[in-house]
């Protein structure tokens, strides 16, 4: 009986041990309780369409053609499916933020419509002769006011509206348990688990001519989304003690980027009509002019010319930047 105490006794002390080496009270040399785990590097989010995406705006690039101007709109969550806990809604609410990402890569210019309260404010203060566009004003000295001139801020030629309006659970699930063992008690026994289910989500987007209201473009499409789970035990009696042994596996495919996958797709299929793109045969022809500003992780307009060092492709790159892995920022601070 003193033994059994002592060996517990033995584990409570190491646990508490091993959890006081993780956080404590006193704040270390750093002024952290506890360093967060993780190390992983920030990497680019693509899907399948991201390719065909960044292939559209070579292919509209290295034939020069003059792409519309888009705008977008709200792409709302109309499932109406939400946590059982209350924690929140099952899918993304940010599908519009992913079909502004999808147009970018395919080069085709945007419009900001979506958050103007920004713009809005600035268009007030600016109305009202408070904002200067000169630098370092000081605010007690007179400085310059900003204009407003009359048509300064672009339209938008087309844009883009709709949502995600299928969530369905288990299409089809399937799974098996198989158990066995001697009919001894004191004999090994085991079993093995396995399940396997099936969902899908649907979105339905509308392209808009901004001019007439004249809705040019509909699709509708869906995307299965697959979950599995592998699970074993083991259960002995061995020398008086007993084992029970278990381990398992499971993955589901993530239902917002399967959310992302649908976008993307939906919008490779527009943007290839508003380019006149004849289909995907046109990504095997060279483009001359190589890189530039878009890629998997979006597009931008550069500041500077500086795109032999700063581009599409170094934006991709998962160590670039990061202080443990690239060695022109590692260990400067």
């Amino acid at each position: 009986m003193a033994n059994r105490l002592f060996k517990i006794a033995a584990l409570t002390s190491a646990a508490a041990m091993a959890l006081a080496g993780c956080a404590t009270p006193v704040a270390g040399p750093s002024g952290n309780y506890a360093q967060p785990i993780g190390s992983s590097t920030v990497t680019p989010n693509p899907t399948s369409y991201s390719s065909a995406l960044v292939c559209m705006a070579g292919y509209a690039r290295a034939n020069r053609l003059t792409a519309p101007r888009i705008a977008v709109g709200r792409i709302a969550d109309y499932t109406g499916k939400a946590e059982a806990d209350g924690s929140g809604r099952k899918i993304t609410q940010g599908a519009s933020l992913m079909a502004m990402s999808a147009f970018a890569k395919a080069g085709m210019p945007l419009v900001e419509r979506f958050d103007t309260s920004v713009s809005e404010l600035e268009l007030k203060y600016a109305n009202n002769k408070l904002i200067s566009d000169a630098p370092n004003a000081a605010p007690e000295m007179p400085a310059e006011y900003r204009r407003i001139l009359a048509g300064q801020v672009p339209g938008s030629d087309f844009y883009v509206a709709g949502g995600i309006t299928e969530l369905n659970f288990n299409i089809r699930s399937s799974g098996f348990d198989i158990a066995a063992g001697d009919v001894d008690v004191e004999d090994p026994k085991g079993n093995f688990r396995g399940r396997l289910m099936v969902m899908n989500i649907g979105l339905d987007l509308r392209l808009i001519n901004t001019r007439t209201l004249e809705v040019v473009d509909v699709i509708s499409y869906q995307k299965q989304v697959v979950g599995r789970e592998v699970a074993v035990g083991w259960f002995d009696f061995l020398n008086g003690n007993v084992f029970d042994v278990s381990a398992g596996t499971g993955a589901l495919e993530p239902m917002q980027l399967a959310v992302r996958a649908l976008v993307e797709r939906a919008v490779v299929e527009m943007t290839a009509n508003l380019y006149g793109m004849p289909g995907p045969e046109a990504c095997l022809q060279h483009d001359p002019l190589g890189g530039g500003t878009v890629g998997l992780t979006g597009a931008y307009v550069p500041a500077y010319n500086n795109l032999d060092t700063n581009n599409a492709n170094t934006r991709e790159d998962p160590s670039r930047w990061h202080a443990g892995r690239d060695r022109a920022v590692r260990g400067r601070y």
